[in-house]
């Protein structure tokens, strides 16, 4: 029993070895702790009386017939499994070992360092340098307010303030690839969720619904309301992806609803398209010359490539067909639809609307809510000054005699769109002492100082009217949530 234990430890050593590295054998685990270690004997194999092979041999020998237990601690076959078992702890132990030092294999390297690609631009002379996300973003957002600001200065244009738009989501087969990660679905539904706190935060008058694409029809999610939470919260339910989409049936669809809208409102339709095709059951010439007809403009955003169809159609509406090249150029282009867009000339008629603003009531007053049938208090809703029904939320329609509930902020949230903040002239990096003495080495609106350690002034803005400077930061706050000039309202105040 000790000869064949013996060739089993030398068969384990040499097939160590084989692996090239230095490591340190373990013990057999067929050896139990009670065991003498065998002594020299004419067998071994360093006894010129025996080949080089034979302890090998021997050794496949015994572990082919395994050992019988016994009183010499030996109680379990020693296979060739066994011996592939250990090697394979010594493996994890030597990668434990380097864990932190070792190289990254490509699919580890692809999840490291997420999209560092985007971090990298090339400057003027051809060389890749890391962006600093803050002048980016800026640059971005300049480029989006002149366009927006030459389009207004060509001439007094007529914006809608109460627009009706439905949101038509693509939930087609295509909806579920995951070029934009997790999958387009997942970035249409969390940039949908942006853009209707943002259409509401900027049209507050205007109502929002939403409408499905898959299985070849259509259906509609939510009924186009005022509310954003109830939007979302449909939004963010189980959405399934199958089948194609079907851009007639969705048109179709649409149409229905927003036929019936009055004559002052708004009419507009935009689709979030994933798919290549569409699956129509009919002529979708005679759909698109009908949503024509009755004044209904419709957008397109694709997520994968340009398609005729939608071109045509967005054409014939007087809307607007991109394709987002990332995630991040989906969001850019999906904002752009929150301010209201300019209206059609021939769309454009001239109508006085009745509404009412509503005051709260009485806190020892109580009353049924028309919107839930709940009983409520008086300070927790409004009283609609027609017919003194009591409602929760601002603005709403008063669903007993159909007036039209709205605050002095939301008419006043409305109406900055018709006279939009000029947009400021940007200031280069010049020393401190040629700012100017008027507030020109700190932002106007939060104090900052635009001297950096290298006496150097940083990037900034002044306004052409007032003449005072901004920082990047405050640059973006005026024009797209304040829609006021601090510097110009304080003259005007003073004046």
């Amino acid at each position: 029993m000790g000869f064949q234990f013996f060739f089993q430890v030398q068969a384990s050593k040499a097939s160590t070895v084989k692996h090239g590295k230095a490591r340190k054998v373990k013990e057999n685990p067929l050896k139990s702790p009670g065991t003498p270690k065998p002594g020299p004997s004419p067998r071994s194999p360093t006894s010129p009386l025996l080949p080089p092979l034979l302890p090998l041999r021997l050794a496949a020998a015994s572990t082919m017939y395994g050992v019988g237990g016994g009183g010499g601690g030996f109680n379990a076959p020693y296979t060739a499994s066994a011996r592939r078992r250990n090697h394979e702890d010594d493996d994890d132990e030597e990668e434990e070992e380097s864990g932190e030092g070792r190289v990254l294999e490509a699919w580890e390297r692809a999840y490291a360092d997420d999209r560092s690609w985007e971090a990298l631009q090339e400057d003027e002379s051809g060389l890749l340098r890391p962006i600093d996300t803050k002048t980016l973003v800026h640059a971005q957002y300049r480029r989006r307010l002149l366009l927006r600001s030459a389009a207004s200065a060509a001439a007094r244009i007529q914006k809608g303030l109460i627009r009706y738009l439905y949101i038509v989501i693509d939930l087609s087969r295509a909806a579920s690839e995951m070029d934009y990660r997790p999958s387009r679905m997942a970035v249409v539904a969390k940039y949908a969720e942006v853009f209707i706190r943002e259409f509401f935060d900027q049209n507050p008058l205007s109502h929002v619904g939403i409408v499905t694409m898959k299985d070849g029809i259509s259906h509609r999610l939510t009924e186009i309301g005022g509310s954003p939470e109830s939007q979302i919260k449909a939004l963010m339910g189980k959405l399934e992806c199958s089948g194609e989409p079907s851009l007639q049936n969705a048109l179709e669809l649409v149409h229905g609803y927003l036929d019936q809208v009055p004559s002052y409102g708004h009419k507009e339709v935009l689709f979030l398209y994933s798919a290549l095709n569409t699956c129509d059951p009919g002529d979708i010439m005679e759909t698109i010359a009908k949503c024509k007809k009755s004044k209904i403009r419709c957008s397109v955003i694709g997520l994968a490539a340009e398609i005729f169809i939608c071109k045509y159609l967005c054409e014939e509406t007087g809307g607007s067909y991109t394709v987002a090249l990332d995630e991040s150029h989906f969001k850019e282009l999906l904002l752009e639809h929150a301010p209201p867009p300019p209206a059609i000339a021939e769309y454009a008629a001239a109508n006085l609307i009745k509404m009412g603003f509503p005051q709260r009531g009485a806190e020892d007053l109580i009353s049924i809510c028309s919107c839930h049938k709940k009983i409520k208090s008086g300070a927790e809703g409004y009283i609609c000054p027609r017919c003194k029904v009591n409602v929760c939320e601002l603005p709403t329609e008063c669903r007993t005699c159909g007036l039209t509930l709205v605050s002095s902020p939301h008419l006043a949230r409305s109406y900055h769109h018709l006279f939009p903040v000029q947009p400021f002239d940007e200031v280069s990096s010049v020393h401190p002492n040629r700012l100017g003495q008027k507030g020109g080495q700190k932002c106007y609106g939060c104090q900052q100082s635009f001297i950096n350690p290298d006496s150097q002034s940083s990037l900034h803005v002044r306004c052409p009217k007032c003449n005072q400077h901004f920082c990047l930061d405050c640059d973006i706050y005026i024009h797209e949530s304040l829609h006021n000039c601090p510097g110009c309202e304080s003259q005007r105040s003073s004046s």
